[in-house]
């Protein structure tokens, strides 16, 4: 990200985001769990057990940004599938309490990295060097997208505005990046090409991230 918002907010979207999915979690029915998510071939179990490793992941790059030892989100993209197989069939209470005990980590590990360290660089899952800062954000996307797949009622709409603006500028930024292909927001919405699409900034943020798509809208490749 170009301009990051303020630590402090992507911090408060971080603890908002997680109440939202510990609150959409407890509601669910104990064989909730072995459902499909709305993600291709990922249960609800495979979705949670993700997050929970992905706060665990991103604790990795606090505490490289703290100490100054490389230690990367994930030993190798094979171990991060195979853990999230061997933990998608978990019984729900297993699950609950390691999305709880992970995203815990996250705030200590958030908590512990000094003012001077949050400039550290550190390096994404994607092989990007990024800025410690930029790690909440990391999380931010993680815990309300993914809310959404859960496919538990939740829409891109329960995104706070400043959040979803947020993520559409993120994601035009990516997909600018990958495709080569020229897509940025301005004032009325995003110029993809030739083509201006308008909407409000849930709206954009789900067709830009293949969450809510819109028969009315351009098809995107995949996003991450």
């Amino acid at each position: 990200m170009t301009t990051p918002p303020p630590l402090d907010a992507l911090l408060t979207w971080v603890h908002d985001g997680q109440s939202l999915l510990d609150k959409a979690v407890a509601g669910m029915a104990s064989d909730a769990v072995a459902s499909p998510s709305a993600l291709p071939g990922w249960t609800r179990g495979h979705l949670l057990t993700h997050l929970s490793r992905n706060a665990d992941a991103l604790v990795n790059l606090l505490t490289w940004a703290r100490t100054g030892i490389r230690t990367p989100m994930y030993a190798t993209p094979e171990q991060r599938e195979a853990d999230i197989e061997a933990g998608a069939g978990r019984p729900l209470a297993d699950q609950v309490d390691d999305l709880r005990g992970s995203a815990r980590r996250f705030a200590e590990a958030a908590t512990a990295l000094p003012a001077d360290r949050w400039s550290a660089v550190v390096t994404s899952a994607q092989g990007r060097e990024i800025p410690a800062s930029e790690v909440p954000w990391l999380r931010v996307r993680e815990v309300w997208v993914h809310l959404v797949d859960l496919d538990l009622g939740y829409r891109m709409g329960v995104l706070p505005t400043e959040l979803a603006s947020t993520l559409v500028r993120d994601v035009c930024g990516w997909r600018s990046r990958k495709t080569g292909e020229p897509i940025e927001p301005v004032p009325d919405g995003v110029q993809f090409g030739q083509t201006l699409v308008r909407g409000t900034p849930d709206r954009l943020a789900g067709w830009l991230t293949g969450r809510e798509l819109d028969g009315e809208l351009p098809r995107l490749p995949r996003w991450l």
